[in-house]
């Protein structure tokens, strides 16, 4: 099997036991998220399974997220989870507020990552030295919130209200650190209290299939009715049509010379483009310009898929 798997992640398990257990559901060896996803959170997870997951860093990576934070109290891991190391009043805390500070996350933002995540420190990820006890220094990273809007916001209990936030991100953004930071700039601290992921680029929550839903799909033989080619997941990238001899030289990994009018939209120098055979997708490939050639580019195949 070949494709993308819509998992809809159960909160208290990692992305990696959803991968194992989609391994044992399809049979096969090779299976791959295209993003952590916290082990309390739940939501949109898509998997790669066969072939598929050599397409993982050129599908679109955008995020979608409605979260909620919780006010008044901060805690080690900047979620419910962590150690509570700070609480103050929150009581005057109002969805105006909340509302008024909102715009000045959106954009290019700078993230410190938390010691959870699984960003690397020569060699191991923050998450291990967490556990080990160990805090190191984090260098920020730019982050884009494209979209932030409060959708409700509640008193209760007293002195803990919470925002509920939908956020629309680039991959990459720690939804905690947001709300950590939130709550610093409202001078009461806060934490993540909850997490669902709605939107992995163009996988949704409403398409997406439980763990159980996908082993009854096994059981009656109709698994492929829920896994997303990966011609389908890359329909966005311009693609180019070849046949003939072109189609053993790209199965080769050899670079091709066609005229600009092949691809089927507008590229520019150095984009990834779909080459098409007569069979479907059958490589990614960088285009390049011909010397001396205007009306030529260059297909040199950077994933040959088959």
């Amino acid at each position: 099997m070949n494709g993308i798997i819509n998992v809809l992640k159960p909160p208290g398990m990692t992305s990696h036991d959803v991968v194992y257990v989609i391994r044992k559901i399809t049979g096969g060896k090779k299976a791959g998220h295209t993003g952590t996803l916290d082990p309390g959170a739940a939501g949109v997870l898509p998997v790669c399974i066969g072939k598929a997951t050599r397409i993982v860093e050129f599908l679109p990576d955008d995020k979608r997220y409605w979260a909620e934070i919780t006010f008044g109290r901060a805690t080690s891991t900047q979620d419910a989870f962590g150690e509570v190391i700070s609480e103050r009043g929150a009581e005057n805390i109002t969805a105006g507020k909340v509302q008024a500070c909102l715009p000045g996350f959106l954009g290019a933002i700078e993230q410190v990552p938390p010691m959870t995540s699984a960003v690397r420190h020569h060699g191991k990820r923050l998450y291990q030295l967490a556990r080990a006890g160990v805090e190191v220094e984090r260098k920020p990273r730019t982050v884009h919130i494209y979209e932030l809007q409060m959708v409700d916001f509640r008193h209760e209990p007293p002195g803990r209200p919470a925002a509920i936030l939908d956020i629309r991100c680039s991959a990459g953004t720690y939804i905690r650190t947001l709300g950590h930071d939130l709550g610093q700039v409202l001078g009461c601290g806060a934490y993540m209290s909850f997490l669902l992921r709605t939107r992995a680029g163009l996988f949704t929550l409403e398409k997406s299939s439980t763990l159980e839903e996908l082993e009854h799909k096994r059981e009656s033989g109709a698994l492929a009715d829920v896994i997303t080619t990966a011609e389908k997941a890359l329909a966005h990238m311009p693609g180019v049509c070849v046949a003939g001899p072109a189609v053993a030289a790209v199965s080769s990994g050899n670079r091709l010379i066609l005229p600009v009018s092949a691809v089927d939209k507008e590229v520019s120098s150095h984009q990834v483009i779909r080459i098409q055979g007569p069979g479907g997708l059958m490589a990614l490939a960088t285009v390049n310009p011909v010397a001396g050639k205007p009306q030529y580019r260059m297909f040199q195949p950077v994933k040959v898929l088959v």
